[in-house]
């Protein structure tokens, strides 16, 4: 009985995982990497050379560090260096 409750259980857990996955997908997909904007400190995920994850952007505007942001806005966001751009940048 105890082996039917813990496997119930296990796919109970595994279901929503999948469920909460699709949920970020779909945010994901309303969303676009934005390079250059990101003040130091508060990039989002991989940065590129240099860097390992979030929170790792050593200076405002770093050309490598990325920020996720609303689709088709990035290119409008202005900074000290420019626009935001949605390739790597030169920092």
């Amino acid at each position: 009985m105890k082996t039917v409750t813990l496997t119930a259980a296990a796919l109970a857990l595994v279901s929503l995982a999948s469920i909460a996955s699709a949920a970020d997908d779909a945010k994901d997909a309303n969303m676009e990497k934005c390079f250059g904007v990101a003040m130091a400190g508060k990039n989002d995920c991989k940065a590129g050379a240099g860097t390992s994850c979030s929170g790792t952007a050593k200076t405002d505007y770093q050309g490598n560090a990325w920020k996720l942001v609303p689709a088709g806005t990035c290119t409008s966001i202005k900074t000290p260096h420019g626009m935001g751009s949605l390739t790597p940048l030169e920092s």
